[in-house]
């Protein structure tokens, strides 16, 4: 890892555990709900969610398909039992699968974002019912190369991990203590056997995090990256990723017709809550 992404763990720890805190305080809430697939990234925010609310305040929901590997609940499960936190098992098989039959030609890709958005439904019917604010699990490298499903795995109320590189989660994750075996796992979504993040993607994380680091926190030109002996192929890839998921990171455009229209005009970052 590049010595510029290093963090200083014990100040970000307490910066993100304060944001979980405030953050939720404010509008009200005093309990959290996430999604926990037995990954890093849910991993890490479980652990700053129990140093924030307390494990009896934080409610882990694991939400396998037929198709999830045995070991994703298992991890997900090391996280649940190490953390003392609640934990509820929601099979979304019965859930999806009515809509791939009536789908056949459905890809894996169109699988993948349906099953996403219907674990995104599970987690904020359970926020209306616990009345417990949804937190992301969305990190910095995914949200920029838009490797999430929109109203998905992207969506949440608040998300502490979202600045944070892919490997500065595991950086973080082994500061506070997350089990090895989720450190030392392949990054997957978990759609199908042997599906791992950096096949799909065409280039490691760490490669990854340093070219974005250098394209978005220094603003470096491709050029200057290219001859600082990054892959031109990979330069390229990373930067129309970046520009072809714009719209993920953004509210939904919305045609002006008045004087002051969301999202444009009326776009103070006031705090409103309470």
């Amino acid at each position: 890892m590049s010595c510029k992404l290093n963090l200083d763990l014990n100040l970000v720890e307490k910066i993100l555990v304060n944001f979980l805190k405030e953050e939720a305080n404010k509008v009200g809430f005093t309990k959290v709900v996430l999604g926990l697939s037995g990954g890093i990234d849910s991993a890490l925010v479980a652990y700053l969610a129990a140093k924030a609310f307390g494990s009896e305040n934080v409610l882990g929901i694991l939400m396998p398909y037929k198709s999830s590997s045995k070991e994703s609940v298992e991890h997900a499960e090391l996280v649940v039992k190490d953390l003392g936190i609640k934990s509820k098992v929601i099979e979304i098989t019965p859930m999806v699968e009515p809509y791939f039959q009536m789908n056949p030609d459905m890809d894996g890709l169109r699988k993948g974002n349906r099953m996403a958005r219907e674990r995104m439904c599970i987690l904020f019917d359970y926020s209306a019912k616990e009345k417990a604010l949804v937190l992301g699990t969305s990190n910095k490298t995914e949200m920029l190369l838009g490797y999430s499903t929109q109203f998905g795995d992207a969506a949440s109320a608040i998300n502490a991990i979202g600045d944070l590189y892919k490997t500065q989660i595991w950086e973080l994750s082994k500061h506070l203590g997350v089990p090895q075996a989720l450190i030392d796992k392949k990054p997957s979504a978990d759609l199908w056997e042997g599906q791992t993040d950096e096949s799909e993607l065409g280039f490691s994380y760490k490669l990854a995090d340093e070219i974005l680091f250098l394209l978005i926190d220094e603003r470096e030109k491709k050029e200057n990256i290219i001859k600082m002996g990054y892959p031109e192929e990979v330069v390229n890839k990373v930067i129309w990723k970046i520009k072809m998921s714009q719209y993920k990171r953004k509210l939904p455009l919305i045609a002006k017709v008045s004087t002051r229209t969301i999202g444009r005009e009326f776009r103070y970052p006031r705090d409103w809550g309470v």
